[in-house]
C-alpha cells in the first residue's frame, strides 16, 4: 500500500469519467455536472461510446482513446462491467479510480468469482488504487474538484471529513454549507475494498491543508494499521470520530451496511481513547464539535467564564459544565473591581457573570474585553437571550470586531450562544463570518467546549510517564507458558481456579488455595484439614457461572454442613442442567472479607480489536459496554491508573471506603500484570476473574476461569497495538569489557533519557541536531520515549551505575514511511562512552531489525564535521555521498 500512490488521489491533474451520460439523474451525468460546476482546472474527459460530447465536452469512445493517462477515473457503470474497466484503466496507466457501483461483494462473474475480488486484483496487478465501491465520491474544494454524486459542493476549509456512509456525507455537507464551514477534503469511503481509514489518516495527518480530521465509522477491518495511523495523526491534529452501532441492534445494522466485522462498542470506545481520538455520540454533537474545530485555537487550560444577560441559560450552562467534569473560572479582586466599573450594581458578582437583561453592545463588549485581558479564563462563553432592550445583531457585530482585534484572540477561545430564532439567525451569520463558533443552546456550547477539554486531556494522558512495576513482582512468561502447554496436552479447554494457580502466580497474581474433592466424604476431609469456615463449589466444564445454577455454598463450619451441602449442590445443578458433567467439588477456605471489597476483572477476545481487559463490579450479570470500563493491552502503570480512575468516575466501580478496600497502586500492578500475561501467552483466549477480593495491598482471585485457544495464535495479528518487543533485548560487551543491555526504548525511560540527552557535550548535540539545540521539554521527550513499535524503532544501550540505577549510554532511532520502503536513522552516544564500539553495536542492531522487518532501504544524514559517523557507516556497508551545498553527508544502505 503506497502513500505515494495516494498523492494522485489528493492532487489529480486530470479526471476521466467512465460511463459519462447526457441522461439526467444518471450517475455519469451528475458527476459530469458536479465536475464542470466545481471549477477544476485540469482536463475533464468523459468516456462513452454513446455520445460525441457530454454536457458540451468532447467525449472519447473508449479508455484507450483518451489523449493522456488520467490521474483519477470515476467509474459510473453497472457493477458487472467494473472489473474489466478497472483492468483496462490500470493497464492504461491510471493511478486511482472511484467506484460508485454497489452490491459488487454480493455478485459473481460467469466463472463464479466475486466481482469485488476481481476488481481489486486487477487494480493491484498494475499498482492502481481504488476508492469504494459504493462510494459517493470525493471533493477537494481547494482544487475546485467535485468528483461526487452529492447534491451540493463543499466550501474550501481546513477540516477533512472521511465517512463510510454516503447519507451521513450529504447531511454533514448540508449543515456545513449553511454554517459557512469548509473542508480540505470530503471523502466517501464506501466499502473500503482497498483505500481504508489507516492510509487516509496517514496522509491527512501530514497534510498541511488539514487542521482537523472527522471520521464516520461503521466498522474497522485493519485494527493495527488503523490504531497506528490514528495515534500518529492525533499527535498533530484533533481527530473526531462518530461510530454507529452503539446498541446491539445498531451494531447488526452497521454490519449489514458495510459488511465489516462487528466488535463490542465499549472496546471501540477504548480503542479510540487509546489513539487520542475524540468520540462524539451523535450528529448534533458532531456538528457542535466541528463548529469548535473550524473556529477555535487549541485550549491552553480548562477554565470557562460565562457572560450572560439572563440567569436561566447561564445556570443550564454551568450545570452542564460541572456535571461534565469541567472547571469554572473564579474571579479575583482585581477582576471583580474592573467589572464593577462597567456593570450595573445588580450584576451577579461571580462567574457566571450576569450583566443584566438590559445589556447593550457596549456593556457586552466591555465585560468580554475585561475577561480576555484577565488571564483568568481559557475560554469565554457569551450567552444572549432575546431582549427588547438590546439589539442582538448589533451586539454580535460589535463583539466580533472587538474579539478580532484583541491581542489575546489566540489565547482565549470565545464561544457564543444566541438563543431564539429570527433575531438570533442574523447574529449567528455575523459570528460565522467572523470565525466565532456559535451554538443553538447553552448546553450545546458547553458540550463543544468539553470536547476540546477532553481532547486536551487525552493528549496529556498520551504524554504521561508511567512508573515502573516494583522489582519484586515476577513476570515469568516461561513458567506460565509451560503450565499452559501442559494443560493443552491434557486436552483442557477451560482452566478453573485450582488449575490456574501456577499460571497466575508466574505474574505475581494471587489465587485462593483450592482443592478438588471427588465426593462428599473427601470434601469433608479436605475441609477438616484446611480449617473452617470453607466454601464449596461445583466443578463442571459445562457451567460458566456457578452461582447461576446454585452451585456455590459459603461459610460452611462443620463436617455435617459440608456433607449436606455437597449432596444438595449436586442435586440442584443437575435439576437446572441435567446434561452437565460434574467432575467433582472445589473446596476453598473462606477468604477474610471483612473490610475488603469485591470487584471483577475479565479479558475478552473482541472480533475486531482482539484481547481487551475489562474492570467492573462483581456479579454474574454484566454487560461489558454498560457495567465495565475497557482498555486494550499493552497496559503500563499510567494506563492502568487511568482505567481505574475512569471506572470510579463512571461508577462502574464504586469505592466503598472500606477499612482495607481499594488500593490504587495494587490495582494498577494487577491490571498491568494481567496485560503482560495476556500478551506473553497467546494460548489464553479469555479470562474471568470473578470475584477478585481487594484488601488494600492484598489482592486475591477467588474464582478464576481461563478459556484456552484451540489453535496456535500469532501475536502480530492478535493484538491491536504492538507490544514491547522483549525478544529484541540483547546483552553485549564494549571494547573495555563493560557489559551493556541493548533494548527497545520504553515510556518509563523518559527521566533517564532526559539525563542522557543532557549529558551530551555541546559539540555532540550540535552534530546530533544539526545545529544549536536547547534542552528537551517533557512533551518532546514523551514523543521520543512513547513510540509506536509498529512504525518506528529506538534502541538504547544501558548499564547499571555504582548505585545500581540504570544509565542510558547511547541511542539510535529510525522511523519508517507508511509504505515500509525507507527508514531514516539518527544516533547519539554519551560523550564519555565514545570510542568503545557502542555506535557500531547500535547501528548493527538497527540494520538487523529493519532487514527482518523487510524494509527496503536505511538512510541517515550527518554533518561534515561528523566524519567518524560517516566512516562507521562505510565500514558497515553504507554508500556514503557528500552534499556540498547543504554541507551534509548522506548514508544509504539497500536492505533487500
Amino acid at each position: 500500500m503506497s502513500q505515494r500512490t495516494l498523492h494522485s488521489l489528493f492532487n489529480p491533474k486530470s479526471v476521466a469519467i467512465i460511463g459519462a451520460s447526457n441522461t439526467e439523474k444518471r450517475a455519469g451525468n451528475v458527476i459530469m455536472r458536479n465536475l464542470l460546476a466545481g471549477g477544476f482546472s485540469g482536463p475533464i474527459m468523459p468516456v462513452t461510446p454513446k455520445y460525441q460530447a457530454v454536457l458540451g465536452v468532447l467525449a472519447y469512445p473508449s479508455i484507450e482513446a483518451l489523449p493522456l493517462k488520467p490521474d483519477l477515473a470515476i467509474i459510473c457503470t453497472a457493477a458487472d462491467k467494473v472489473p474489466s474497466i478497472v483492468e483496462t484503466l490500470a493497464q492504461f496507466g491510471c493511478k486511482t479510480a472511484i467506484i460508485n457501483a454497489s452490491g459488487m461483494g454480493q455478485q459473481v462473474d460467469e466463472m463464479g468469482i466475486n466481482l469485488l475480488t476481481l476488481a481489486k486484483n486487477n487494480a493491484k496487478r498494475y499498482g492502481m488504487r481504488l476508492l469504494g465501491p459504493n462510494s459517493l465520491g470525493m471533493m477537494l474544494p481547494n482544487l475546485g474538484l467535485n468528483a461526487s454524486l452529492a447534491h451540493t459542493s463543499a466550501l474550501p476549509g481546513k477540516i477533512a471529513f472521511v465517512s463510510q456512509s454516503a447519507a451521513i456525507c450529504t447531511t454533514v455537507l448540508d449543515w456545513a454549507n449553511n454554517k459557512g464551514i469548509g473542508f480540505s477534503c470530503f471523502i466517501s469511503l464506501g466499502d473500503t475494498t482497498d483505500i481504508d481509514f489507516d492510509e487516509l489518516l496517514d496522509y491527512l495527518g501530514r497534510d498541511s491543508r488539514t487542521s482537523a480530521i472527522m471520521l464516520y465509522i461503521d466498522s474497522i477491518s485493519e485494527k493495527r494499521h488503523f490504531l497506528s495511523a490514528a495515534r500518529a495523526a492525533s499527535r498533530n491534529k484533533p481527530i473526531l470520530v462518530i461510530k454507529s452501532g452503539r446498541s446491539l441492534e445498531g451494531t447488526k445494522a452497521a454490519k449489514l451496511h458495510t459488511g465489516g466485522r462487528t466488535g463490542n462498542d465499549a472496546v471501540y470506545e477504548a480503542a479510540f481513547r487509546r489513539a487520542g481520538m475524540l468520540r462524539v455520540n451523535d450528529l448534533i454533537e458532531l456538528f457542535a464539535a466541528v463548529e469548535t474545530l473550524a473556529h477555535s485555537s487549541p485550549l491552553l487550560g480548562e477554565r470557562l467564564a460565562i457572560i450572560t444577560n439572563g440567569g436561566g441559560p447561564a445556570v443550564l450552562a454551568l450545570d452542564q459544565l460541572m456535571l461534565g467534569g469541567g472547571k469554572s473560572t473564579q474571579l479575583d479582586d482585581e477582576n471583580f473591581q474592573a467589572l464593577n466599573q462597567v456593570l450595573p450594581s445588580t450584576w451577579s458578582g461571580q462567574n457566571p457573570i450576569d450583566i443584566g437583561g438590559d445589556a447593550d453592545a457596549e456593556r457586552y463588549t466591555k465585560a468580554v474585553e475585561i475577561m480576555m485581558d484577565s488571564n483568568l479564563a481559557d475560554a469565554i462563553l457569551v450567552l444572549h437571550s432575546p431582549s427588547a432592550l438590546g439589539d442582538s445583531v448589533e451586539i454580535a457585530d460589535r463583539l466580533s470586531k472587538m474579539v478580532a482585534n484583541h491581542p489575546n484572540r489566540k489565547k482565549v477561545n470565545i464561544l457564543t450562544n444566541w438563543s431564539g430564532e429570527d433575531a438570533a439567525y442574523l447574529a449567528r451569520k455575523y459570528f460565522n463570518k467572523a470565525g466565532l463558533p456559535t451554538y443553538r443552546t447553552p448546553e450545546g456550547a458547553v458540550g463543544a467546549f468539553m470536547h476540546m477539554v477532553e481532547y486536551r486531556r487525552n493528549q496529556k494522558l498520551l504524554q504521561e510517564v508511567p512508573q515502573s512495576i516494583p522489582d519484586n513482582i515476577p513476570t515469568n512468561a516461561y513458567k506460565a507458558k509451560a503450565a499452559l502447554t501442559k494443560a493443552k496436552q491434557r486436552g483442557k479447554k477451560i482452566l478453573e481456579t485450582h488449575e490456574s494457580q501456577e499460571i497466575l502466580s508466574a505474574y505475581g497474581l494471587k489465587t485462593i488455595d483450592t482443592y478438588v474433592a471427588q465426593d462428599p466424604h473427601s470434601a469433608a476431609e479436605i475441609a477438616q484439614n484446611v480449617g473452617y469456615p470453607v466454601a464449596l463449589k461445583v466443578q463442571s466444564p459445562d457451567i460458566q457461572h456457578k452461582s447461576d445454577v446454585h452451585g456455590v455454598m459459603l461459610n460452611l463450619s462443620t463436617k455435617e454442613e459440608v456433607m449436606q451441602a455437597a449432596i444438595a449442590i449436586k442435586e440442584r445443578v443437575l435439576s437446572a442442567n441435567p446434561d452437565a458433567r460434574i467432575e467433582g467439588l472445589l473446596v476453598q477456605k473462606m477468604a477474610l472479607t471483612a473490610g475488603a471489597q469485591e470487584i471483577r476483572v475479565a479479558v475478552i477476545n473482541d472480533p475486531v480489536f482482539g484481547p481487551a481487559i475489562l474492570l467492573g463490579e462483581g456479579g454474574s450479570e454484566w454487560e461489558p459496554s454498560t457495567d465495565a470500563v475497557v482498555a486494550l493491552p499493552p497496559l503500563n502503570m499510567t494506563l492502568a491508573r487511568y482505567m481505574v480512575i475512569q471506572a470510579l468516575k463512571t461508577k462502574k466501580l464504586r469505592d466503598r471506603h472500606l477499612p482495607l478496600g481499594l488500593d490504587m497502586n495494587a490495582l494498577c500492578v494487577m491490571l498491568t500484570q494481567i496485560s503482560h500475561l495476556v500478551i506473553d501467552c497467546p494460548d489464553i483466549a479469555s479470562m474471568d476473574l470473578n470475584p477478585v477480593l481487594c484488601a488494600g495491598e492484598n489482592i486475591t482471585m477467588l474464582d478464576v476461569s481461563i478459556q484456552l485457544n484451540e489453535f496456535p495464535q500469532d501475536n502480530a495479528s492478535r493484538l491491536a497495538i504492538s507490544p514491547y518487543p522483549k525478544e529484541l533485548e540483547q546483552i553485549a560487551r564494549l571494547k573495555n569489557g563493560q557489559e551493556v543491555m541493548l533494548r527497545p526504548i520504553l515510556p518509563e525511560d523518559e527521566p533517564k533519557h532526559l539525563a542522557f540527552d543532557n549529558s551530551l557535550s555541546d559539540e555532540d548535540r550540535y552534530k546530533r541536531y544539526f545545529g544549536v539545540r536547547s534542552k528537551m521539554t517533557h512533551e518532546e521527550m514523551a514523543v521520543l520515549t512513547q513510540i509506536d513499535y509498529a512504525r518506528e524503532m529506538a534502541f538504547i544501550a544501558t548499564s547499571r551505575g555504582e548505585d545500581g540505577e540504570e544509565i542510558t549510554l547511547g541511542a539510535i532511532r529510525a522511523s519508517i514511511d507508511p509504505d515500509n520502503t525507507q527508514a531514516e536513522f539518527a544516533m547519539a552516544v554519551r560523550s564519555d562512552h565514545q570510542g568503545q564500539g557502542l555506535g557500531r553495536l547500535l547501528l548493527e542492531k538497527l540494520i538487523a531489525y529493519y532487514k527482518t522487518n523487510e524494509t527496503q532501504e536505511l538512510t541517515g544524514f550527518t554533518m561534515f564535521e561528523n566524519r567518524s559517523m560517516a566512516n562507521l557507516a562505510k565500514r558497515l556497508g553504507f554508500t556514503v555521498t557528500f552534499d556540498m551545498e547543504e554541507r551534509l553527508i548522506r548514508m544509504d544502505m539497500q536492505l533487500k
